[in-house]
């Protein structure tokens, strides 16, 4: 502020100086400016006002003012000249959105890794990709001895971006083959970078499948044992309890194997290490007999629910609720084998997919007109749009949201636009467990999964229920634009130390509530708006629930706090759950110079 006052007066002084060089007058001292007579560059407008007396000063002093700011106002072209010519924008860019700065075409060597979500990218020189365990070996020993940082990851498809590090990654994805099958232990053992889809059609021919899956299939079985990832059934385990052995290339122990058998202690601990303890080379998984399943979908509400909940529970090998906010309706999936007897079940739908599908499409004509997106959003041809009679449901809803995706209102449509479809898509499907147990979670997504216990299989606590009975009223009494569904799964209880659902009682049960708000556009601040507003949906099901519950978060699915007090509450949650002190005593002599960990990792477990 200070330099602008003086550059005013200086200017004013400048002014004068000129003006009386120019006249015949004798240099006259510079006053301040108190009446008419007072200089003025334009007698009829007085826009320079002094801030002060300046005494009367040589033509040299003047002069030396008169260059110190010519030199100022050259500094100030250069830089804007500069600066113009180092960021320049395109001829029609004042039409276009601001969009962060690419000041050149990343260099050849420059990865850049994403996760699926795209929530979270790392940009890093290092993305190492072994072809053999070979290989693997030498990756690690020659990173443990230069100190290089080489985290274990996956296909990229968790949330929070557990396994991504700017310093260096290693990822298994060429060492995806099937090593050996045993038909009569029902057992195959498998490379780690191999991708659920692929170890399923591997073994498919030898009429083997995995127990369980979780919602998608593109996850490597590496990351999805070392993260706990589930599938859904009170009787069934998470992933990682299907592993009966499996080898880690450890940066300084070298290849270890183990099992339950041997070094249990590190098995049961390893099972799910969250990448920390070793690279997972190899997997040993206990698989079942490859079976049909049939699959059945209805519409139900909170009533029915309480008075069936503990019958569905155990009578259904596969459960799972889809809870709509905002509304009544609660969509139950069951899958079961299909009986021997019987065969699967004679079901003619009472609408076919488009019928379910038209009041969706209708309402986004409907809503387009509102946000002004015209109707020519069902031809495809008269411009970018996508023909909406060939999109399925979650990109229908997707397109929804887009138009207003933090209005509560407007949530709220497309929430009852959903019940409706669900309502409509009542019904039976027969298929093997691979194709029928997968679920279309929709397009890119913020996601907070939280596991809590839920009684015994034959005692259940019904406290899933009321999780839920206080969580839809939470949704509702602050308002929050919180779509749908909310989904709700169940599993047994897993014996590996560091899950989620880690028990030593064999009858446990333990129930996964994951709540969502979808990213369906590509805009960068309205990006950010969502994001903000899903932290808070997050921070008060935390503050109201997670305590109560004995609720932990589902390990691809934590994200570290920026503040320091929310991290150390975290933290000593973490050491009330999980055996936090041997796991850290096992990185300090498997990982001592944590190569294996990224800021997550030592966020979360910070090494004393």
């Amino acid at each position: 502020m200070f330099r602008v006052l003086k550059l005013r007066r200086s200017t004013k002084t400048l002014l004068e100086y000129n003006n009386t060089t120019n006249s015949t007058s004798s240099l006259q001292s510079i006053t301040t400016q108190t009446s008419s007579s007072s200089f003025s560059p334009n007698p009829n407008t007085n826009f320079l006002r002094a801030f002060c007396t300046a005494p009367s000063s040589s033509t040299s002093a003047k002069d030396k003012e008169i260059r110190k700011y010519i030199g100022y106002g050259a500094l100030m072209i250069g830089c804007g000249v500069a600066t113009y010519y180092s960021f320049p924008f395109p001829e029609d860019a004042k039409h276009k959105k601001a969009q962060p700065f690419r000041y050149a075409p990343l260099p050849d060597d420059l990865h850049t890794v994403s996760n699926w979500s795209g929530t979270h990218e790392v940009q890093t020189r290092v993305f190492l990709q072994p072809e053999s365990l070979e290989e693997l070996e030498k990756i690690v020993k020659e990173s443990n001895d230069k100190g290089q940082k080489i985290r274990p990851v996956g296909s990229g498809l968790s949330p929070n971006g557990i396994g991504l590090l700017r310093a260096g990654m290693v990822n298994l994805a060429l060492m995806d083959k099937v090593l050996e099958v045993d038909k009569q232990k029902k057992t195959v053992r498998v490379q780690a970078g191999i991708r659920v889809q692929q170890l399923v059609d591997g073994i498919k021919e030898h009429g083997l499948t995995l127990q369980n899956f979780a919602s998608i299939r593109e996850q490597q079985i590496g990351g999805i044992v070392q993260v706990g990832a589930h599938g859904t059934g009170a009787k069934l385990p998470p992933i990682d309890e299907q592993v009966i052995s499996m080898k880690l290339v450890t940066p300084a122990k070298g290849t270890i194997e183990i099992s339950k058998e041997k070094d249990p202690e590190l098995f049961y601990l390893a099972r799910c290490g969250l990448g920390g303890l070793g690279v997972v080379a190899e997997v040993t998984l206990q698989c079942v007999d490859r079976q049909e399943l049939v699959e059945h979908t209805f519409v139900s509400n909170m009533t029915e629910i309480k008075k069936n909940h503990k019958k569905w529970l155990t009578d259904n090998k596969h459960l799972k609720y889809l809870w709509i906010p905002y509304s009544e309706t609660v969509v139950v999936v069951t899958c079961n084998p299909v009986s021997k007897w019987r065969g699967p079940p004679k079901f003619k739908p009472k609408y076919g997919k488009d019928e379910a599908l038209q009041h969706v499409r209708d309402l986004y004509l409907e809503l387009g007109k509102k946000y002004r997106i015209g109707e020519t959003a069902a031809k495809s041809s008269e411009g970018e749009e996508p023909d909406i009679n060939e999109l399925s449901f979650t990109e229908l809803r997707d397109k929804l949201l887009a138009l207003d995706p933090l209005d509560t209102d407007h949530v709220i449509k497309v929430n009852q636009a959903e019940a409706e479809f669900w309502r409509k898509s009542e019904g039976y499907r027969v298929g093997w467990s691979d194709e029928i147990l997968g679920f279309d979670c929709g397009g890119q997504q913020w996601v907070s999964e939280n596991c809590f216990p839920a009684g015994s299989l034959a005692k259940p606590s019904m406290k899933d229920l009321e999780f839920m009975e206080e969580l839809q009223k939470l949704v509702e009494s602050k308002g929050i634009p919180a779509p749908a569904p909310i989904e709700q799964r169940w599993t047994a209880r897993s014996k590996s130390l560091m899950s989620p659902a880690s028990s030593s009682v064999e009858d446990d049960i333990f129930s996964w509530v994951g709540i969502i708000m979808y990213l369906p556009t590509s805009d960068a601040r309205q990006r950010k708006e969502i994001t903000e507003e899903f932290l808070n949906y997050k921070h008060l099901t935390q503050k109201q629930l997670w305590d109560k519950y004995s609720a932990y978060e589902h390990w691809a699915k934590i994200e570290v706090p920026k503040d320091m007090d929310e991290l150390v509450t975290v933290q000593e949650r973490l050491r009330k759950r999980y055996p936090v002190d041997a796991y850290n005593k096992a990185r300090r002599e498997l990982d001592p110079n944590k190569i294996l960990s990224n800021a997550m990792l030592e966020k979360l477990f910070p090494l004393s």
